[in-house]
Parts: structure tokens; sequence; C-alpha cells
């Protein structure tokens, strides 16, 4: 589903990814997993074009993405879901959702309903400006608008932060919902349980780097790589 080859990307003057690699296998939900500032978010708008690497290659369904606006990949069934959320503060939590709806032509697309029914707490608040959600609900509505572009593949970043642990939770299940549903995640998160409870496969990130890459059970197990790059 995508691939990520070497890239380097800069802000301005600053060097910030160094050689990233990455691949993430259709059905999959690989977590990024690293520190505050270690480059979870810069790959992630890389991906998604925000960013573009100056170096490396970017592949999505076989197909490179360099030089493709951030709204062509969406078209092509990207959606990303960032750590600030950018939900319409004056919208309606509805009309946040609906303004997002793209016709997927296929059987079991999403929509209102099927959003509503993996986030009930969004059709009870149907009518609330999203400015006046919680930061959990904001993030649910964050993650329906991305559903709602009916994608193939989610970039999540840091869906779990600053949530309550019953929140957590709850984000936990919805993403293994998703995954259920057959879709592709991509997940850059600083909480490590939550993140492996979810996923597949894991990569650590550090300091723009990649330094570790391994299954769910091996990074369970790998307490040397968990004090090193990930406790803070």
């Amino acid at each position: 589903m995508l691939e990520v080859a070497d890239i380097d990307t800069y802000y301005g003057l600053s060097h910030i990814l160094f050689g990233i690699s990455l691949r993430v296998e259709r059905g999959e939900v690989v977590c990024l997993l690293g520190r505050n500032g270690a480059g979870k978010t810069t790959t992630m708008r890389s991906i998604m074009g925000l960013t573009p690497p100056r170096r490396g290659a970017i592949r999505f369904k076989g197909q490179p993405t360099a030089g493709v606006e951030p709204y062509k990949l969406a078209r092509q069934g990207i959606a990303y879901v960032p750590d600030n959320r950018r939900i319409f503060a004056e919208l309606t939590v509805g009309e946040n959702l609906e303004i997002a709806a793209r016709d997927a032509n296929q059987k079991g697309e999403w929509n209102l309903a099927r959003v509503f029914e993996l986030f009930p707490v969004l059709q009870e608040k149907r009518s609330r400006k999203g400015g006046h959600l919680s930061g959990g609900e904001q993030k649910m509505l964050a993650i329906g608008r991305a559903l709602m572009t009916n994608p193939d593949f989610i970039l999540l970043d840091e869906p779990m932060e600053g949530l309550a642990p019953l929140l957590v939770r709850a984000i936990e299940d919805q993403i293994l919902q998703l995954k259920a549903a057959g879709l592709t995640v991509l997940l850059a998160e600083q909480n490590i349980n939550s993140a492996l409870r979810v996923s597949n496969r894991g990569y650590v990130i550090d300091d723009g780097h990649i330094r570790y890459t391994a299954s769910v059970q091996e990074l369970w197990e790998n307490q040397e790589v968990r004090n090193k790059y990930l406790l803070v």
C-alpha cells in the first residue's frame, strides 16, 4: 500500500528526516513510535505531500507521489488526521462530516450512518459546533471526517495524545474496528502500550532516523529499545 524509501525532509535549512524508509502492507496497522520531536509528524506530512522530501521516494499503491498535490493524494485514497485535529470550529459536527463526504461507489462505503455507528457520541452531538466539543470528541470528529472521504489508507498522528485512559481505550477499539473493516493505517504515537495493542508491526524513530523495526511481540519484549528511544 505504501513504501517510503530513503527520504530526507527539511524545514527551511533545518534537516529533520534522515534516510527514512518504511513499508505498510494492505490491511495492516503499522505504528511509528517515538518521543516528542523525534520526527513522527514530519514523516506523516512528507507522506501526505504537505512537506515534500528533498530526496528519496514515496510510492502509494505502487505509484510515485513526488509532485502530487495533497488534495490529489486524498482523491487517490489517502486520509490524514493531524495531531492538532484541524476541525472547523464554527461548523457543527454534522457539517464537518458532510463537507468531507466523497462517494466511493463501492460496497461498504463510509457515510454519516456508518461514522455515527463507529462514534455514537458524534451522533448525539450532531448539531453542536466543533469548537464546543471536548478534546477527545474533536479527535473522534477528525477521524470521522477522514473516513467520510472513503480512504484506503489513513495516517493517524497522535490520536491518543492528551486523552484520559477511558478515551484512549475507546480510540484503540475504534482503530481495531477500522482494521477489521479492511482499512490500512499508519499510526504515529508516543503512547507505546496503546500503539502496540492495535498494531501488526512497528518502527521506532529518534532524532529523524529509523532506529529499530520489529513485530509487535519483539517491541513488547525489547526493553532496551524501549528505554533508549521511547521512555521520557
